[in-house]
């Protein structure tokens, strides 16, 4: 009996062991999402957010303000496009590049229900790190589940474009 148990002990610790393992998340194929899933922003409800627990799905970067036109514009769409994905797949992520007062009251008023990031100046230069070196919003980056930067966009999104680029990941 005691090398029985002694027998399925070892088994067990070499299942546990390779299911850690196999489920362990792959380094980000972009050294940008690398640095993306390094950050803790705070979201608009003040919790910080690790970004680090979005690894795995695809995720659709919107870098945004309240003071761009263009940018709110979009919004409705991209609420809808959350709405029509399971978050544990797709998440739409806002990130914010404006004052927290002004997201806060942005939010509370628009209803939107993706995650909006209080990012700052710190978005500006997260957008920087994804190739948006003049600066422009919106700014749109699609990261794929392993971590790959599939796409990027600067102004306003074309949603047809976006669907169909989702839709080949």
């Amino acid at each position: 009996i005691l090398l029985f148990a002694i027998v399925a002990l070892v088994f067990g610790l070499i299942g546990s062991m390779i299911s850690a393992w196999r489920y362990m998340p792959t380094p980000p194929e972009s050294p940008a999402v690398a640095t993306l899933f390094q950050f803790k922003i705070e979201d608009v409800n003040g919790h910080k957010q690790k970004l680090s627990a979005f690894q795995g799905k695809t995720l659709v970067l919107n870098f945004w303000a309240t003071w761009c036109a263009p940018c709110v514009e979009e919004m409705p769409e991209l609420v809808e496009l959350q709405a029509e994905h399971d978050p544990e797949k797709l998440q739409v992520l806002g990130i914010s590049i404006d004052s927290p007062s002004n997201v806060r009251a942005f939010a509370e008023k628009y209803k939107i229900t993706y995650p909006l990031l209080l990012a700052g100046m710190d978005g500006t230069e997260l957008a920087r790190l994804f190739g948006n070196q003049a600066g422009g919003l919106p700014f749109t980056v699609i990261v794929t589940p392993s971590g790959a930067v599939k796409k990027t966009y600067l102004g306003r999104l074309k949603m047809e474009e976006l669907r169909a680029d989702l839709r080949a990941i």
